[in-house]
């Protein structure tokens, strides 16, 4: 029920057309080639939640504190450690609170040539937050991110994928140049903002390439969706396979504190390799793919 009291199917069509038009896929920025003539472009990235996954709810878990810990102690290191064997870059979605409470391990991200992008400051959800809040929070975050880093980021993944009415308008008022939270689309397309186009590219996100869905556990919640890792593998494999024969990008969002246990890396480990044994992928940050597919645009 909408605020006013109405139903959905007693809007007038002003309002119902008003939210659709809000954000909305634009113009598609699909390149004919990636850099170096290559066929498909591999855009690998890490969300570092870690305690924030915890702290956003007001939770107060040592235990689910302690998951979130693995993420800096143990995740972090062994992704880094994996990503510099292979000479791959990719790109890390930190929370604000997460890189105060581990400034070095942001600066060991930077150092190792990795993009950092925010990730909101708490974790938070923005579709609840009034938009001044939002907006605060949000340049804080990229306040922060510079502080620690040296490097201010130019892309954004809402937390969640939670992108509210407000994030795109607010976006263009901070600078950024991409998102990637959003899944009109497979390839990457300029965001439209009330029908006017933002210059903002999406570099699409989406859960079917997303490990949590397929690892997270909360025993507090229920919440106990177990899928082998073979599985996965076999779902992201093919995902890269048909970006690949299609000549696009194959995007994957992952986090420290899931998919960088000894039974579940080793999916990352196979998946560069599969797709370098392709022999024409182009390895690359989200920021440089949407600086790419921006510039490059096929029509």
């Amino acid at each position: 029920m909408s605020a006013n009291g109405s139903e959905p199917w007693q809007w007038p069509e002003q309002q119902w057309r008003a939210l659709v038009e809000r954000c909305r896929a634009g113009r598609a920025l699909k390149p004919k080639t990636w850099r170096g003539g290559a066929r498909c472009a591999v855009a690998l990235s890490f969300d570092s939640d870690h305690e924030t996954s915890e702290l956003r709810e007001g939770g107060r878990s040592i235990g689910r504190l302690a998951w979130g810990q693995f993420g800096n102690r143990v995740g972090i290191p062994r992704i880094l450690s994996l990503l510099e064997r292979h000479d791959v870059r990719a790109s890390f979605y930190v929370p604000a609170v997460v890189a105060l409470l581990h400034p070095e391990e942001q600066r060991q991200i930077v150092g190792a040539g990795h993009e950092i992008g925010i990730h909101g400051w708490i974790h938070e959800l923005n579709s609840i937050l009034p938009e001044a809040d939002e907006r605060d929070l949000m340049r804080r975050s990229l306040d922060t991110i510079e502080q620690i880093t040296g490097a201010r980021p130019y892309g954004l993944r809402c937390p969640s994928a939670d992108f509210s009415e407000n994030t795109l308008a607010l976006m263009s008022e901070l600078g950024l140049e991409y998102d990637s939270s959003l899944s009109a689309d497979e390839d990457c397309y300029e965001l439209v903002l009330n029908g006017t186009p933002t210059g903002i590219v999406e570099v699409p996100f989406e859960w079917v390439r997303d490990d949590a869905v397929y690892f997270m556990m909360n025993r507090a919640q229920g919440l106990r969706p177990y899928t082998p890792p073979t599985d996965v593998l076999d779902i992201f494999r093919r995902e890269l396979d048909a970006a690949h024969a299609e000549g696009g990008l194959f995007e994957l969002t992952m986090h420290p504190h899931i998919i960088a246990y000894r039974s579940r890396i080793w999916i990352v480990d196979e998946l560069i390799r599969h797709a370098k044994s392709l022999g024409d992928v182009w390895f690359a940050t989200h920021g440089e793919i949407a600086r790419f597919a921006r510039d490059n645009a096929a029509g």
